[in-house]
């Protein structure tokens, strides 16, 4: 089987503008059977070999959600300050917008949401994906949402749940929110990052850089974020399981 050191010859570290999500630059379209992903070239090319082995295994792995802009993350982060999307608790229960204040908002939003500038998605490094070949029998009109629970023994995407834990690390892949933790983003098991670009990444995206992407924004309860900017950082961006 391939290392990762296949995926990521003469991969150029990450510019402000890519780590930060104000560029495309760094992504290529990829185009499935009936699904489509943006991913850095070097985590296309090691997605895709995972997924041949995984097919040989019974799972159709597809991509969900990848490559996500600045201007994109921004507008999820402000239709879920202003309400106009659904806020969820820490339990996964709805809360209303309009029942906090701004900092409890902002905490809010983060336990589910990347701060804009700041998303993993960001980078072309990470994804969320299900396993298609899952949807089937009892499971054949299920909507993926996308929560923990469809991860765990019995669930839809249990086997898939175990698939990774065995064989992502072979790929170059990791889980960066694996555990619960008290501050910090909730468990995602669907999230995969490839470790030869992400960690080096993470390293590149300072709280300086981020702070200046989000300064001049149109970004909901600014005043907030950045006044709280550097704990964001530790707990949000920094504060996530470790590649192995």
């Amino acid at each position: 089987m391939s290392t990762t050191q296949d995926y990521t010859l003469n991969a150029a570290p990450l510019t402000s503008q890519q780590l930060t999500g104000r560029t495309a630059s760094h992504v290529i379209r990829y185009d499935g059977d009936d699904w489509h992903c943006e991913l850095h070239p070097q985590t296309l090319a090691a997605f895709l070999h995972m997924r041949a082995v995984a097919l040989g295994d019974g799972l159709d792995l597809v991509v969900q959600s990848s490559f996500r802009d600045f201007a994109r993350q921004a507008a999820i982060w402000n239709a879920k300050f202003r309400g106009e999307k659904t806020m969820l608790d820490r339990n996964g229960c709805p809360l209303r917008a309009t029942d906090l204040n701004p900092s409890d908002r902002v905490d809010a939003i983060l336990w589910w949401s990347a701060l804009p500038g700041a998303s993993r998605h960001h980078w072309g490094t990470d994804f969320d994906l299900i396993d298609r070949a899952a949807l089937t029998g009892e499971w054949r009109d299920y909507e993926p949402q996308l929560i923990p629970a469809e991860f765990a023994p019995g669930a839809v995407f249990a086997r898939l749940n175990g698939w990774l834990a065995e064989h992502m690390a072979e790929f170059g892949f990791f889980r960066p929110y694996d555990h619960e933790r008290a501050r910090g983003v909730r468990p995602e098991p669907w999230h995969l990052s490839f470790a030869p670009l992400s960690v080096p990444a993470l390293t590149a995206l300072s709280e300086s850089v981020l702070r200046n992407a989000i300064s001049d924004a149109n970004i909901e309860g600014s005043e907030p974020v950045l006044a709280s900017l550097t704990a964001i950082f530790r707990d949000y961006v920094c504060n996530i399981d470790s590649a192995g």
